[in-house]
Order: C-alpha cells, then sequence, then structure tokens
C-alpha cells in the first residue's frame, strides 16, 4: 500500500495543529488561549505552500488509492486552507479572552480537515468518514455561544445532519452491495453492469448527504437557522468552506464512478440547481436580517455551483468552471462575513444606514463583495459565472443557464436592499467597528477583484486531469 503521510501533509499539519492546540488549550491561561489559533494560521500557511507544491505533480492516488491527489484536491485544499485562515482571523476579536477560546479554534481546524478530506475523497468510506469530521465540529460551532439561538441553530443543523447522513450512509451501503467495491476507479468498472434500481437508489442517498453539505435544496431548511442563531465567525464558516469540499466530492463522483452509468444523475442535479438558486433568491427577497440574507443567498449561489456538476461528463470547462467559481464565491461571501463580523452591533439591514460617512473604506468593502455575489465586473464570480454558463451551454442545458441568468439578474434586488442603506447620507452610521475584522473585509474584497483580475492563468491550471 502506498501509504506515504507526505502524500496528504496539508492534512496532516491541519490535524496535528488540531491535536496539539487541543492539549495546549488545557494548558495556557486564559489570556494566552490566542496561541492556539496562532498556531492554526501557521498550519495553514503551512498547508497551502505544501498543496501548491503538490499541483505541480500529477495526478496520484495515496493510500491504496482512497485519497485522490489532483487539479480538484489541489483547488480544494488552496480555497479551504485560505478560507480557514479567514475564518480563524474573524474569530480572535469576538472570542479573544473566552474560556472557550481554545476551542473555537480547534473546532474550526476540525471542520476544515473534514472539508480537505471531502475534497480529496476517492473511496465511498473515506467519503463518509469525511463527510461525519466536516459535520461534528461544524455542529458544536453553531451552538457554541450556548444562548437560546444558538442552541435551536445547532439542533435544527444536527437533526437534519443526523437523518440525512444516514440516508447518505444507506446510499453507500446500496452502491458497495451494487458494484462490490467502494474505490471509485473499481465502482466506475462495476457499476454500468450492476441493477440500475440499485444504483439508483445507491446515487440519490449519497446525493442526499453532499446536498445537505452543501445547503442546497432539499436538503436546505437548516441553512438561516443555522446561520442567523450562530456567532459570524461560525456562519461565514458553515456557509463556505463544507460547501468546497462537498461540491468538489460531488464533482469527483459525477466524473468517475457515475459517468458511465445509466442512472440520470445529471438530471436531477439540474433540477435540484434550478430549485436551489429560484428558492434561495426569492427567499432572500424578504429578509431584514443581514444574516439571514446571506444564508438565503448561500443557498442560490449553490445552485450556480451545481450547474458544472450537472455537465462534468458533458462540458470540457464544467471542471475548470466549478473550481474557479468555488475560489470566487469564497473569498467574496468569507469577505461579505467579515463586515458583519466587523461590526457585531448591526444586525438588521437598516442598522447599516450611513455606514458610508462612518466607515467609508467597509462600505466599499461591503459593496465590493455584495456586487460580487451578484456577478459584477471585474470580481472573480463574474468570470466564474461566465465560465459555468458556458459549461451548461456547452452541456446541452441551454433552459438552466437562461434560468440562471434570470436569477442572476433577480437577486440584484435583494443585494441592493443592502447596499442603499449603506450608501445613505442620513444616518449615523453602526458602531463601534471591530478593526481586524475590517482589515480581513478589506483584504478580501481586494482579493475578489484580484482574482477576477488574473482569472485567465488560474483558469488554465484548473483544467488538469482527475485521479482515476
Amino acid at each position: 500500500m502506498d501509504e506515504n503521510p507526505l502524500d496528504l501533509l496539508p492534512e496532516v499539519l491541519l490535524a496535528g495543529s488540531a491535536v496539539l492546540g487541543l492539549l495546549l488549550g488545557a494548558w495556557l491561561p486564559r489570556r494566552r488561549q490566542w496561541l492556539v489559533g496562532a498556531l492554526g494560521l501557521a498550519a495553514c500557511t503551512a498547508g497551502i505552500a505544501a498543496a501548491a507544491v503538490a499541483a505541480g505533480g500529477g495526478p496520484m492516488a495515496a493510500f491504496d488509492g482512497a485519497f485522490a491527489v489532483d487539479t480538484v484536491t489541489s483547488a480544494g485544499r488552496i480555497v479551504i486552507l485560505a478560507g480557514t485562515v479567514t475564518v480563524l482571523l474573524l474569530g480572535f476579536a469576538p472570542f479573544r479572552g473566552d474560556a472557550r477560546e481554545s476551542e473555537f479554534h480547534v473546532l474550526v481546524q476540525l471542520a476544515a480537515l473534514g472539508a480537505l478530506m471531502l475534497a480529496g475523497a476517492q473511496d465511498l468510506l473515506l467519503l463518509a468518514a469525511a463527510y461525519l469530521l466536516a459535520s461534528v465540529p461544524s455542529y458544536t460551532l453553531a451552538g457554541f455561544r450556548r444562548d437560546a439561538p444558538g442552541t435551536e441553530a445547532a439542533l435544527k443543523y444536527f437533526v437534519t445532519g443526523a437523518l440525512l447522513g444516514v440516508v447518505m450512509l444507506a446510499g453507500i451501503t446500496v452502491l458497495y452491495a451494487a458494484g462490490r467495491a467502494s474505490a471509485y476507479p473499481a465502482l466506475a468498472d462495476a457499476l454500468p453492469g450492476a441493477p440500475a434500481a440499485l444504483v439508483t437508489a445507491g446515487t440519490v442517498g449519497l446525493l442526499a448527504g453532499l446536498l445537505f453539505k452543501t445547503g442546497a435544496v432539499p436538503g436546505h431548511f437548516w441553512v438561516p437557522d443555522a446561520v442567523e442563531g450562530s456567532s459570524a465567525p461560525a456562519a461565514a464558516l458553515l456557509t463556505t468552506l463544507p460547501k468546497v469540499g462537498a461540491l468538489a466530492a460531488l464533482h469527483r463522483l459525477a466524473a468517475v464512478p457515475l459517468a458511465g452509468t445509466d442512472v440520470p444523475w445529471d438530471e436531477l442535479v439540474a433540477v435540484l440547481a434550478a430549485a436551489s438558486m429560484t428558492l434561495g433568491n426569492l427567499a432572500a427577497f424578504f429578509q431584514t436580517d443581514v444574516k439571514r440574507l446571506l444564508a438565503y443567498s448561500t443557498v442560490s449561489q449553490v445552485g450556480y455551483l451545481l450547474l458544472p456538476v450537472a455537465v462534468a461528463t458533458r462540458a470540457d470547462g464544467a471542471q475548470r468552471a466549478l473550481l474557479f467559481y468555488l475560489a470566487g464565491y469564497a473569498v467574496t461571501n468569507l469577505g461579505a462575513f467579515a463586515v458583519v463580523c466587523a461590526l457585531p452591533h448591526a444586525r438588521t439591514l437598516a442598522d447599516y444606514r450611513g455606514l458610508l460617512r462612518a466607515h467609508p473604506g467597509l462600505a466599499l468593502s461591503l459593496a465590493v463583495c455584495l456586487l460580487g455575489l451578484l456577478g459584477t465586473p471585474p470580481t472573480a464570480v463574474f468570470l466564474g459565472k461566465l465560465e459555468i454558463f458556458t459549461a451548461a451551454v456547452d452541456g446541452g442545458y441551454l433552459w438552466l443557464a437562461v434560468l440562471a441568468a434570470v436569477n442572476t439578474v433577480a437577486s440584484l434586488f435583494y443585494y441592493l436592499r443592502w447596499i442603499r442603506p449603506a450608501f445613505a447620507a442620513a444616518g449615523p452610521g453602526p458602531r463601534p467597528l471591530v478593526r481586524p475584522a475590517a482589515l480581513t473585509a478589506y483584504a478580501t474584497a481586494a482579493v475578489s477583484v484580484a482574482l477576477g483580475v488574473a482569472a485567465g492563468p488560474v483558469l488554465d491550471l484548473l483544467g488538469g486531469p482527475l485521479t482515476r
């Protein structure tokens, strides 16, 4: 067996940091618990460097083929680890001096580790383990504040996750029975000749769990309540990092074990993409709480992100469209939540009135991130949407591309409902300002624009082959 831990160096670094941080947190005095977060930042930075080095090699499989190291894994590693750095930075100020400060940093790293394993899993058993690793710390983070909204958020999140997790495990069991294997390459050879009913039932169960992690319809009911009840840094994580890992896992499933089957999984994903983007946008129209608005926004964004998954085997540009959109969405969504973290007392849209006069840099960052989520040039999401629309048309889903374009225009209205009061002349502007989170908002807004400007070279790096 090819059990070389260096093949999983980013994951090993993050796991080691989480374990060491847990031990340090038990001995460090409260005023120095921030060192656990600093250790996590160092591990993520080193992991990004290791992932960039690994991306220079060709596709390969590690640990007897259970884990793939290829373009999808490398891109997922860099996006997830960079997002983890952002979440850790956002958590320093609100949890500084908290009795459980070290636990927050450790849970963030463990949730990110689960997302990393989802992105690279090439075996159904590892996929199930990664799902649990990404889920359990997230449940705890949702209720970390231990108040009434946090408890409700954690309970709804856990109940939905436990139910769909069982459905996912049942689907994995059925697929194992149909293909008599759990490794993706072996399933790719066996599933085309397996009974169609078994393959269909297993596929639906497997998709149910992964779609829950993405927050897509029909497993989206937990998203608004969990995001609203969580602390802003935890909400930023819940709406970003698990989605990156789960969507990478969905793409790998679509392109390898399910590619040769007769199951119409692509049509199912296309319908769920249409439902997600439409229902997410419709629900966001009526929100006045900023976190609930961003929660429904992320449901609609998942709908767009499912487009390249639906055409994974039909369009040559599907993979690079998905990976680039994931990167653009992650940095832009985290930037919007950074603004929320910078203004902890501004909970509704009306609370942002006069933001431009009080904090002009933060108001501009908010506008860049919200218009970026819309898909306004020259932000990264704009190029990402062009890529996914092109992939959908090339894959034969013109109707889905048209619906996505209509939803994009419709989403302008609820993003403007937030931008308008922020740029209004009247109003004192929300105060006080959490400066570290504000600096993070400035940085993420700048990266969103820079990634859009440098889209050409980045896209060229995202079309590499999958491990098979």
